[in-house]
């Protein structure tokens, strides 16, 4: 009898502390979404400012040992620095990208675009030859009958475009804070490092400091070895453009970004670009040759950045850095371009470094 009263007195302990576990469980969870979704709207531009703070956190702790310690103060030199050399030419090019979707969806509303004629030798092309001259000479000849045909698929684009000019203002001011967040979360970069050694130690125990050590090297090399060189050179191939007035020069600036991350060779647009100064006839030789030869400079940029931006290879394949940028974009606009390579990146990192390691194993191991 007092083993039976025994036996359902602990089932009842076992289900009240089961009861216990389920609610406080509940609780927690229910917090959890709760802050997820307060914060949410702010996690793209924390996780941009997060990235750039890495990346950037070498030059200034330099800056700030030249200057007394003075940690604030180099923040806040690097921010400002940052918002006019990275921040304004991008509003720029952006805003002339903006200017020529909205002049382009005007032009075909209005019935005022002018397309040259195909030269005969596009029929030629293999496979598309014959249909793209056929809808380009259709263009040439009657534009109106052409986009009165293709009325729905050309009324969903300018939605999608005026969408997109939109968009522009929010990106910049997006990319702007995140400069400032970088800057505070650098100015107190002592005190963030051993809060990030506490949470990884609480992740991943003696791992802890390898971790560490990976997630910060991978940020760094993606950031400023192939992120930092795209957008320098795009930022540079675009003034250029801007300052030439080539058409589309912000449109050219974001493939030229696109293309420097998937690591193509910028030739692919500046040597075109440098045919249609020669051909169009709207430069003299003087401009033509100075336009040809800072272009070629800003294509070619990429071969002598890489060894002072850069102390090692990038160990992500470039397709899983494409991959990252391009879904990026699509989630989350220009911004997301730099999110996505950079934390695909680590993910591929931190995952093949899992893989590569075996039971008792005392180092993580990086994937080559």
């Amino acid at each position: 009898m007092n083993g039976r009263v025994r036996t359902e007195a602990e089932y009842e302990e076992l289900s009240t502390r089961l009861l216990d576990v389920l609610i406080r469980a509940g609780l927690i969870l229910i917090m959890v979404v709760l802050c997820y979704r307060i914060f949410s709207p702010f996690i793209s531009m924390m996780a941009w400012a997060v990235i750039l703070a890495v990346a950037i956190y070498p030059l200034h702790q330099s800056l700030a040992r030249r200057i007394g310690a003075k940690q604030g103060l180099a923040a806040t030199l690097i921010a400002v620095l940052g918002a006019v050399v990275i921040v304004v030419p991008t509003a720029l090019l952006l805003s002339s990208l903006g200017d020529s979707v909205r002049e382009l969806v005007q032009g075909a509303q209005n019935n005022t675009l002018q397309v040259p004629e195909p030269r005969p030798g596009v029929a030629d092309w293999p496979l598309v030859g014959d249909r793209i001259y056929g809808v380009w000479s259709r263009a040439s000849s009657d534009l109106p009958a052409l986009v009165q045909s293709m009325q729905p698929k050309i009324g969903e684009l300018a939605r999608s475009a005026l969408r997109f000019v939109a968009g522009i203002g929010g990106q910049i001011l997006l990319f702007l804070a995140s400069f400032i967040i970088a800057g505070i979360i650098m100015a107190f970069g002592q005190e963030g490092s051993r809060s990030s050694e506490a949470i990884f130690a609480r992740l991943f125990g003696p791992r802890a400091g390898e971790f560490i050590k990976l997630c910060t090297s991978t940020i760094r090399a993606v950031a400023q070895g192939v992120i930092g060189i795209a957008l320098i050179q795009a930022i540079a191939i675009g003034l250029i453009l801007l300052i030439a007035g080539v058409p589309l020069a912000g449109g050219l600036a974001v493939i030229a970004l696109v293309m420097g991350i998937a690591q193509i060779p910028l030739l692919l647009i500046v040597v075109p670009v440098i045919a249609y100064l020669w051909m169009s006839g709207n430069y003299g030789t003087g401009a033509a040759i100075v336009y040809s030869i800072v272009l070629l400079l800003a294509g070619i940029a990429d071969n002598f950045l890489k060894p002072l931006l850069l102390g090692r290879g990038v160990d992500a394949p470039m397709p899983v850095i494409l991959l990252g940028a391009l879904g990026g974009m699509a989630s989350n606009g220009i911004i997301g371009l730099f999110i996505g390579a950079t934390l695909l990146a680590l993910g591929y990192q931190l995952f093949m470094s899992w893989v590569a390691r075996r039971p008792g194993d005392s180092a993580v191991n990086t994937a080559g």
